[in-house]
């Protein structure tokens, strides 16, 4: 259900307008987030955010440059404010939870410039008990109407240098895959480009994120530091759009009515807090698809991290019928969902003239589709973005009548308002032809997935391929990025590598790599890591017969329920997921260090637990698991002793 408080508007005279103070404030349900707005002396909007008390965002300036006119950042004056109540659940397809609740206090602040052409602009304010929002609408207007907006004036005055995990980017034409690099606020140089999500450490476990949701027919956002604002170390960080290629200076066209997305600045008193946030998805639109049943989340058996490389294969192993058949027997046998036929299947990769309605000889879809179904495994195929854009129809229903699932969608690595029309072509097509949606090279989530719940999962992460060419992706890492990229949403890291190594022993290689890290630190990323399609990188001989091998069976790729049960960022991480009845714990750290997990999750009842985890011999050879079955209850703990890069999965299966 759905409950709406009607919006109040106050009109305000010239004499309210003046006086000091904010002019209106909204406080989340749980009264902890507030959020103010004022006009400063020169008409200009200010608002401000505190958490229980504490400032978060000192008064900060609001605005939008103009390419086709003055810019909208002040000399208004205030038309009215209204607030209303929101309290709608949804429920999602996928990801971190089943069942998720749109709770939040709103605040509509309307302004209208002053003179004798009045424009007017709308601030939009949401307070929940997960963060603070905001969004700036034009509405339809006589002295607006086409709109060219060259860059928004969103600013976040933070009272202090924080300590910051900063994704720094060389420019807007990125894939935003990169390490989180913990510096200073004001480390931050200003010339820098800093990708979503910005966590900040404001001290005592408060942590705030800075991030967008519902981008639609916009440009994506980033961060910087405003330089020349940063009076008595008080660090100011602006937004920045991705400018349009084709209009130099400009990122975004449009006219009104015109709305942005949502600026959000995720909050919790503590890191892991934000990990299970649901606040994205809140503020997206819902869903379009209204039957989803056809959507199926699953994990996925991958031809391309190994490399055409498989030990004793009785065939050629390349791009063939008969290596696909071996990777779906394969999923068969581990009872995986799917097989993904990556690059190479319709033609080269990099060749944007080539047909994705046909494969090249030796690669029949249609007969390995109906090889898969036989044994219960779908296909999902890759394509490179710009073969698909002017034949997505066309190309998607094809393979709806091939029997395929789904498609993994590469290359785009930009965040300007033409791809982001794009991914939402994409995604509204593979909606009408039943395939769920992969985006790589991709910029990372803004709660899309509540909008088209057949979008499973997503890029925007140095995932494991890159140690077939670096050493980038170490256990400090990937016990950074849960708190960090993950937080925006499911994340297709692609883990799953067997040939565990030690952080010193470590060498990439492109042919068969191998991962730093033990073998239970690995298991750990399928309940730690979030993507509702989760891969399996390694070829299939490479788990058959291995300890550990047994979970990869069991382990889910969507859940109802997440907790974080500890974690420091860039330290250690631990998970609880809930399936069903069942549970599932995963803990990974960079050092050494002994955990003892607490069970009061599991709520009443007795469950088997199964821990696979580290052993002493682990430290030395990544390889060794120990592997354990016990009874316990919601009042036991679990002691976890975790060696360097180590890690351990926990499948707790109610009884």
């Amino acid at each position: 259900m759905k409950r709406m408080i009607p919006t109040l508007l106050v009109v305000l005279g010239a004499a309210a307008i003046a006086a000091a103070g904010p002019a209106g404030t909204v406080s989340s349900p749980d009264g902890r987030v507030e959020i103010g707005f004022s006009l400063g002396p020169a008409g200009e909007p200010l608002y401000s955010v505190t958490y229980g008390g504490t400032p978060i965002v000192a008064e900060s300036a609001l605005g939008l440059r103009l390419r086709n006119g003055p810019p909208l950042a002040a000399g208004f004056e205030v038309a009215g404010i209204g607030h209303a109540s929101h309290d709608v659940p949804y429920t999602l397809a996928a990801g971190r939870t089943r069942e998720a609740r749109d709770r939040c206090e709103e605040m509509t602040v309307e302004l209208r410039e002053t003179g004798d052409r009045p424009r007017r602009m709308t601030l939009v304010f949401r307070a929940y008990d997960e963060g603070a929002a905001f969004r700036y609408v034009l509405p339809e207007q006589e002295h607006l109407t086409g709109v060219e907006i060259a860059s928004e004036e969103s600013q976040f005055r933070f009272l202090g240098d924080h300590r910051a995990w900063v994704l720094e980017l060389e420019s807007f034409t990125t894939s935003n895959e990169s390490e989180f690099v913990p510096m200073p606020l004001l480390g931050i140089k200003p010339h820098t480009i800093v990708g979503p999500p910005l966590t900040i450490e404001l001290g005592d476990g408060l942590t705030v994120a800075l991030a967008e949701a519902n981008l639609v027919d916009y440009a994506g956002v980033h961060f910087a530091r405003l330089e020349g604002g940063n009076q008595s170390r008080n660090p100011v960080l602006v937004t920045r759009l991705a400018p349009l290629p084709s209009y130099p200076g400009t990122s975004v066209m449009g006219h009104t009515p015109l709305r942005s997305p949502w600026r959000v600045l995720m909050v919790a008193d503590r890191p892991g807090a934000l990990a299970e946030s649901t606040i994205l998805w809140s503020l997206s639109d819902p869903s379009r698809i209204e039957d989803t049943s056809w959507i199926r989340p699953g994990r996925v058996s991958w031809d391309w991290w190994n490399g055409p490389a498989i030990p004793g294969a009785d065939f050629e192993v390349g791009m063939n019928d008969a290596t696909f058949e071996h990777f779906i027997d394969f999923a068969a046998e581990f009872g995986l969902e799917y097989v993904l036929i990556d690059a190479g299947w319709y033609g080269s990769h990099r060749d944007i003239n080539a047909d994705i309605r046909k494969s090249i000889p030796g690669m029949d879809i249609p007969h390995l589709v109906a090889y898969g179904k036989e044994r219960g495994v779908g296909i999902l195929l890759w394509l490179n973005w710009q073969n698909l854009r002017n034949v997505a129809d066309e190309a998607f229903a094809r393979y709806e009548e091939w029997g395929v699932k789904g498609v993994k969608v590469d290359y785009m690595n930009r965040k300007d308002q033409e791809i982001v029309a794009f991914y939402h072509g994409v995604l509204a097509a593979a909606a009408r032809h039943h395939l769920t949606v992969d985006f790589h090279g991709a910029y990372a989530g803004s709660g899309e997935e509540r909008t088209w719940p057949h979008y499973l999962t997503r890029e925007g992460i140095m995932g494991l391929e890159y140690l077939k060419w670096s050493d980038r992706v170490t256990p400090r890492h990937n016990v950074t990025i849960p708190f960090t990229r993950m937080i925006l949403g499911p994340m297709d890291f692609t883990p799953g590598g067997f040939r565990n190594v030690t952080v010193d022993e470590f060498a990439p290689r492109n042919l068969a790599p191998v991962v730093m890290g033990t073998r239970g630190h690995h298991l750990a990323m399928y309940v730690v890591y979030e993507s509702p399609l989760q891969m399996l990188v390694d070829y299939p001989d490479a788990y058959r017969g291995q300890p550990g091998a047994e979970f990869l069976k069991v382990v889910p790729a969507t859940w109802d329920e997440t907790r974080v049960l500890e974690g420091e960022i860039g330290e250690y991480v631990v998970v609880a997921r809930r399936r069903g009845d069942d549970w599932f714990v995963g803990a990974m750290t960079d050092d050494p260090r002994t955990l003892s997990v607490p069970l009061e999750v599991l709520g009443s009842g007795t469950f088997e637990a199964t821990v696979y985890g580290d052993t002493a011999e682990s430290a030395d050879t990544p390889t060794a698991l120990g592997i354990s079955t016990s009874t316990v209850t919601a009042t036991a703990s679990l002691t976890l002793d975790l060696v360097r890069g180590g890690g351990a999965a926990v499948h707790l299966k109610k009884r």
